[in-house]
């Protein structure tokens, strides 16, 4: 096996395809009303499948977590730190919600955390200080 992409299943298909795609920067692959959309960044496969559309084909319920959830995070790496504090602050004023400004971890590493619209985490990071 190998790893292909990986998806989320979302409730609000055009707010989530909006936010990946004009303030994250992921490529969308066909129109963002369908039931799963397929978007990329460096060449990875990104999911966006639409839960009741999911419940549908799989003809089960599943349980979602509302709000900003910790079950897993979207790693994002930037060149170096300036780039973290710089892209923290460009997708704040695109309508990202911090869930943590950027902090210098003692382990080297830059980070900060935003959420998407539905909660899901997103850390943006790098381990190199200066260009």
């Amino acid at each position: 096996m190998r790893l292909d992409g990986f998806g989320i299943f979302v409730n609000d298909m055009k707010t989530m395809v909006h936010f990946y795609r004009d303030v994250l920067g992921f490529e969308i692959q066909e129109e963002d009303d369908a039931s799963n959309v397929y978007l990329k960044k460096d060449g990875t496969l990104f999911l966006l499948f639409r839960r009741s559309d999911f419940e549908k084909m799989t003809k089960q319920r599943f349980a979602y977590t509302n709000g900003i959830n910790g079950h897993y995070e979207i790693a994002l790496s930037v060149d170096n730190y300036d780039s973290v504090d710089e892209t923290y602050n460009a997708v704040l004023a695109k309508g990202a919600v911090s869930v943590m400004p950027p902090t210098t971890e003692e382990w080297g590493q830059r980070t900060c955390y935003i959420a998407d619209p539905e909660g899901n985490l997103i850390e943006i990071s790098s381990f190199v200080k200066e260009v």
